[in-house]
């Protein structure tokens, strides 16, 4: 299975780690820096290195109660050959068989979803990181599970730099 887990604070990503991966395969989560407004990060897995990249948005559009905190992450897991892998963590449940819209300047992306979580297929991951790494903001558009619409938007300012710096970590070719 592939995991596809502004500044993002150190003890939310702890929590959504905690949430994706085993306690036993868990190590401890370094930061790799801060590049704009992305943050890095590597840990072990198993005995093998995870990188990622992740921000909060820069605007929070819509009305879901209890609305948890959101992210958007790129990971490397060079163990699985993930490379590069985009995820959408919304803060709230999607509604179920549902999609989410990612846009980046031009491009358009379709992400599918469970529970809180959304992410590009396969196919579409290498797509969404060189639009990103070509734009300057991104939009996420999604729906509750109880209807309410949301739309987020990330800046992109530092991501080119942050995933050189993920992928220098986890020795893979971005």
């Amino acid at each position: 299975m592939r995991y596809r887990p502004k500044l993002v604070p150190g003890a939310a990503i702890l929590a959504l780690l905690a949430a994706a991966t085993p306690a036993a395969a868990q190590s401890e989560v370094k930061s790799l820096g801060r590049f704009g407004d992305w943050s890095t990060y590597t840990y072990q897995e198993n005995g093998n290195p995870v990188c990622y990249a992740a921000s909060s948005p820069t605007r929070r559009q819509g009305n879901v109660k209890s609305r948890g905190d959101v992210f958007f992450l790129v990971t490397h897991r060079p163990e699985y050959n993930d490379v590069g892998v985009v995820t959408v963590v919304a803060g709230y449940a999607y509604a179920p068989d549902s999609t989410v819209e990612v846009k980046i300047g031009r491009s358009d992306f379709r992400f599918f979803t469970r529970d809180e979580t959304a992410w590009a297929t396969g196919a579409d991951d290498r797509a969404a990181v060189n639009a990103m790494k070509r734009g300057n903001t991104m939009t996420v558009s999604g729906r509750s599970k109880g209807g309410a619409a949301t739309t987020d938007t990330f800046s992109l300012m530092g991501l080119t730099k942050a995933y050189q710096a993920i992928s220098a970590a986890c020795k893979v070719k971005g």
